[in-house]
């Protein structure tokens, strides 16, 4: 059975030339997890979705969460009874800062468990929204392998990353159950 791929977009959602975006139409099969809102998240309705997105595409799903999506999929993780195959969990946003955005609603505290599938931290030494320590913090609480990706801003389409072949291969990897990279 293939892998299918959900992307899980961040506040605002994905942009256009956004690396999960171009991944919606590069990768076969790859499709987003909606929101009810993108500018004014409340985490149980960002749960709910993820849940329903998993309930429909079944357990051979990777998701590849950016952002405040991280952390929605990280609350998901303890509440849900799914199964899914992994989650690249790229530039988690750390909702626990005092300047954290206040138009998200209840992201905080962000759950410190260890996550019931494999999973993949990739973070930025420039992210303006979690600094690499904390990533790299919030990474060995989830059990996630940690990918320090340079200087990369927030790993968005800001970045200039085009359809993120560094991305595209952390994913293949988590997918093929960790090959060394």
């Amino acid at each position: 059975m293939e892998i299918k791929v959900l992307t899980a977009p961040g506040l605002g959602s994905s942009g256009p030339l956004h690396w999960q975006t171009l991944w919606e139409q590069l990768i076969p099969g790859t499709r987003r997890i909606e929101q009810r809102s993108w500018d004014a998240p409340v985490c149980e309705d960002w749960v709910a979705s993820i849940e329903q997105a998993v309930a429909d595409a079944g357990p051979q799903v990777v998701i590849a969460a950016h952002s405040l999506a991280c952390i929605a999929l990280v609350h998901w993780a303890g509440k849900t009874r799914l199964k899914i195959t992994g989650a690249l969990l790229v530039a988690p946003a750390d909702a626990e800062r005092p300047d954290f955005l206040p138009e998200a609603q209840g992201f905080s505290p962000i759950p410190l468990e260890k996550l019931p599938f494999p999973t993949m931290v990739v973070a930025s030494t420039n992210d303006p929204y979690c600094t690499l320590e904390r990533a790299a913090f919030l990474a060995n609480h989830w059990g996630s392998r940690f990918v320090n990706a340079g200087a990369k801003g927030h790993i968005n389409s800001e970045s200039g990353l085009g359809e993120w072949q560094e991305g595209q291969n952390l994913l293949k990897a988590l997918i093929q159950n960790w090959p060394t990279l």
